[in-house]
């Protein structure tokens, strides 16, 4: 499995509407920030990588970089747990951490997509899996075409979860 949790991810039945379920306020909210004066302050060795990322990023979502806490995202979409937790997230995103990129990209979670999801990573290059993101080094690490189709997984998934989008 590409994270831990992933039947967090799972939709609540429909039978549920906003209303009957609680609302807990995140703590991570998209901001109005400027997003490349927040990547000015990225080390200048990085800055290009930051750059490539947006590029991938911003092209498969359509979507423009916006600034949630220290994370660049793409989109949004409104989730509901099973729990009946409930609250907004980006569809997917990157944070330029010091010492490597997190790459979030939580609609690799689906099972239907595991055996996919396995060749690609075989294929990725040097990564580090984390309980809710990929950490590489430096997208030199990695191939960038395997990178495009993982993003590309998790918006699909995402947007087929959660079709509100």
């Amino acid at each position: 499995m590409l994270f831990s949790g992933g039947a967090g991810l799972s939709p609540i039945p429909r039978a549920y509407h906003r209303s009957e379920v609680k609302l807990v306020e995140n703590k991570t909210k998209p901001s109005t920030a400027d997003v490349a004066a927040f990547l000015s302050g990225v080390d200048l060795n990085r800055q290009a990588d930051c750059q490539t990322l947006n590029e991938i990023m911003g092209r498969i979502t359509g979507e423009r970089p916006v600034l949630w806490a220290t994370m660049v995202g793409f989109g949004s979409y409104h989730y509901i747990y099973e729990s009946g937790r409930q609250g907004d997230s980006f569809l997917v995103g990157y944070a330029p951490r010091k010492g490597a990129f997190s790459l979030y990209l939580s609609g690799c979670t689906d099972p239907a997509d595991a055996a996919r999801r396995q060749v690609l990573l075989g294929r990725f290059g040097k990564y580090r899996m984390g309980k809710a993101c990929i950490y590489v080094k430096r997208l030199a690490d990695i191939d960038l075409q395997i990178l495009e189709d993982l993003v590309a997984m998790s918006v699909e998934t995402t947007r087929r979860m959660y079709p509100q989008l």
